[in-house]
């Protein structure tokens, strides 16, 4: 089992290397592989006055501080352009493309030269079977994970298609994630923020680790309600090791 894990967007030093020592030791505790992820710049807020992060070079000396503090400290971030591709490459191991810009081929090409391993968020607008052209772009990839993050369902809604999940699994030769935590958001929505419900994720976590999903995303923050973005659908810090359970206990034999 693979799990990708940490906050929405980098906070703090001390906030992330809480985060970071928390789920590795519980992922530890079970012989899951553990990923720390967060976002040095929240570029596609859905007001302009919603907060960003610490942006690029502040997030990335916090970094290398935390690969410093904890041993074997794997790290995964999101870009938006091929400059930031040249700044992270040297420390990050796993450089992440956003859903919206799952289909920008030369931010693609970019991450896939860094020998780095590249995760794909599925955009919200495709299908599952649409992946094939995403990966059609990443022939000089190390590795490519692809993410599925629920798919569109009429205005602020989203779904996770499961059958779609089974359908990557079979068809596709590369490692399939369920981002778990940005699937149960509420998009955009009245009053210029996303909501969402973080009661769901432990199910979809259950459901798809029955299926045989092996790799899970979990955004976790240790006060989700006063976290400056994604907080209704980020799981509190608490019950990050219930759902790792769940995840073992119900894992596809």
């Amino acid at each position: 089992m693979r799990i990708i894990a940490g906050p929405c967007q980098h906070e703090s030093l001390e906030q992330s290397l809480q985060i970071a020592k928390e789920c590795k030791w519980v992922c530890d505790q079970y012989g899951f592989d553990y990923i720390f992820k967060a976002s040095f710049d929240k570029a596609n807020r859905t007001s302009m006055s919603g907060k960003r992060g610490l942006g690029l070079s502040k997030t990335m000396s916090d970094f290398m501080r935390m690969k410093r503090a904890i041993p074997d400290l794997k790290i995964l971030t999101d870009v938006h352009d091929e400059n930031h591709v040249f700044h992270v490459k040297d420390v990050v191991d796993v450089i992440q493309i956003p859903a919206f810009l799952c289909r920008q081929t030369d931010l693609i090409k970019a991450a896939c030269k860094t020998g780095k391993i590249v995760n794909i968020k599925k955009g919200q607008f495709l299908a599952p079977w649409d992946v094939a052209g995403i990966l059609s772009k990443t022939e000089d990839a190390k590795e490519v994970w692809i993410t599925e993050r629920g798919t569109s369902f009429g205005y602020n809604t989203l779904v996770v298609d499961f059958t779609g999940l089974n359908y990557m699994l079979d068809n596709f030769d590369c490692p399939v994630v369920l981002d778990a935590t940005h699937s149960v958001q509420k998009p955009g929505g009245l009053g210029g923020s996303s909501g969402g419900n973080r009661s769901y994720v432990p199910g979809l976590c259950r459901a798809a680790s029955a299926l045989g999903i092996t790799n899970f995303f979990i955004e976790t923050h240790p006060d989700p309600d006063n976290a400056p973005s994604d907080g209704p659908n980020m799981v509190q810090l608490d019950k990050f090791s219930q759902i790792i359970d769940d995840i073992d206990r119900f894992s596809y034999k």
